[in-house]
């Protein structure tokens, strides 16, 4: 497994790829995997002759406050798990490499950014599309794989590829989950044991919506989560492909959650 630094040593090796006939399926991370990145490189795999990763906190998708700092960084655990599942190459810059110091532009979406974690996470979104339309003109791979428990920014990064021309085809992986049903994220790692046992909550919910087909579902969600101690940060039916809000239920809707567990912020989504 080769592991670059710059953009420069990377671009080179993914054109050495193209060059030779073999498509590059690229997974973006910002590292402290789990199973479910894992489960992304196997897509890329399933998809592609050569697999790319990339280990990057990216500075410019944490608002002020956030946990950027803290954010869990653990590099050696991750290139070993991404040998492990047959990476061929992994991208970890860091910031000066992917940002110059008097950088002005960015990448902005202004439709479905608007709801839902956009309008939580102010500017959130500016940054991933940013840094995912920089990472894609430095892998310039054929595939690129995201999970699903990201539903909106899986949703505007296939609108940035459509809108801005990236020769990309986009893959929505699946949820993975813990055997209790909780999502996996990296930011679990931050939960409390009495934390971690509330948060399934949030799985039982999207069971719940599953079967409540009344105009108040959101409402009934809300005061599940509530009745656990998470602090609801939005529950929303809406079009997976506009994501508007959507009051009145219907299957093929997507539900989309956001609460917080003591000072952890948790997502989930499920399409109905």
């Amino acid at each position: 497994m080769r592991i670059f630094k710059t953009p420069g040593e990377l671009r080179e090796w993914s054109r050495t790829e193209a060059r030779a006939g073999r498509g590059v399926g690229f997974v973006p991370t910002m590292g402290c995997l789990h199973d479910g990145h894992l489960s992304l490189v196997a897509v890329a795999r399933e998809r592609a002759d050569s697999v790319a990763a990339s280990i990057f906190v990216n500075p410019t998708q944490f608002a002020p406050g956030e946990d950027f700092e803290k954010y869990p960084r653990t590099e050696a655990r991750d290139l070993a798990l991404l040998e492990a599942a047959g990476c061929d190459a992994v991208f970890m810059p860091d910031a000066k490499a992917m940002y110059i110091t008097d950088a002005s532009i960015f990448v902005d979406e202004t439709a479905l950014s608007t709801h839902h974690d956009g309008a939580s996470r102010p500017g959130h979104f500016r940054g991933v599309c940013t840094i995912v339309a920089k990472l894609f003109n430095i892998v310039e791979p054929a595939v690129a794989v995201f999970g699903q428990k990201d539903f909106q920014q899986a949703a505007i990064i296939k609108r940035m590829v459509r809108d801005l021309d990236f020769p990309i085809k986009i893959v929505v992986a699946p949820i993975v989950r813990e055997p209790d049903g909780l999502a996996m994220s990296s930011r679990n790692t931050y939960l409390t044991p009495d934390e971690r046992a509330r948060a399934l909550v949030l799985n039982r919910a999207l069971d719940f919506a599953e079967h409540y087909k009344s105009p108040d579902l959101t409402e009934k969600i809300k005061s599940m989560i509530s009745e656990a101690g998470l602090k609801v940060d939005y529950v929303t039916l809406a079009d997976p492909d506009t994501l508007e809000p959507v009051t009145e239920p219907r299957p093929g809707l997507v539900l989309l959650l956001a609460a917080w567990c003591g000072k952890t912020r948790l997502i989930d989504n499920r399409v109905l």
